[in-house]
């Protein structure tokens, strides 16, 4: 697990470095945890009640309406948080699911111990509040991705960020996280010149 636990120090570290008695406290309430292929990890309708950090696998978190269509929102891989964050941190029922697509293994950290660190801890809280805004700002971008760009623009935007998730990630996945057609994806895979 020291391993895995530096990883997470060197992500920590991108965010907002810690003290040694800050990070020393933040890295013992991590735990092991491993899921295997296509294992929803929290579904909806449950109060996700850990924060992830991804060691190995690849995961998504998606939405599902009520006609059984998917959205993929996010793909997580290492070293990157995991879980479905707006139900963490605000303690309600989530309206995603958090699965993983290929076997997978996390450290975990329970919400309670997370919370009761950051209300003793206020840099462990400036570092959630930094990465939380991070993540958001993030999203927002996506945001404007998805409404205002065409498909080829997404699907070049989405290589710039992470070039090699085309050999990570099953391209249908893409696809729906693109919000394009699979064959249209598929054209666009031949296409460009990656």
């Amino acid at each position: 697990m020291q391993n895995e636990l530096r990883q997470l120090q060197k992500l920590i570290e991108s965010v907002r470095p810690l003290s040694d008695e800050d990070w020393s406290a933040f890295a013992g309430i991590w735990k092991p945890y491993s899921a295997g292929r296509k294992e929803v990890v929290t579904p909806a309708a449950q109060t996700e009640s850990y924060l992830y950090f991804v060691t190995k696998g690849i995961q998504r978190v998606y939405y599902l309406d009520d006609q059984d269509r998917e959205a993929t929102l996010a793909f997580m891989y290492p070293p990157s948080f995991g879980g479905v964050v707006d139900s963490l941190l605000l303690g309600q029922p989530s309206r995603y699911y958090f699965e993983t697509l290929t076997p997978s293994e996390f450290l975990r950290a329970p919400n309670q111990e997370l919370q009761a660190l950051m209300s003793h801890r206020p840099a462990i809280a400036d570092m959630v509040r930094l990465g939380v805004t991070q993540t958001l700002s993030g999203i927002l971008e996506r945001l404007v991705e998805v409404q205002c760009f065409s498909s080829e623009e997404k699907f070049r935007n989405l290589l710039r960020r992470s070039p090699h998730i085309l050999q990570l990630v099953p391209h249908k996945y893409l696809a729906n996280y693109l919000g394009i057609d699979a064959t249209n994806f598929s054209k666009l895979v031949n296409k460009i010149k990656i």
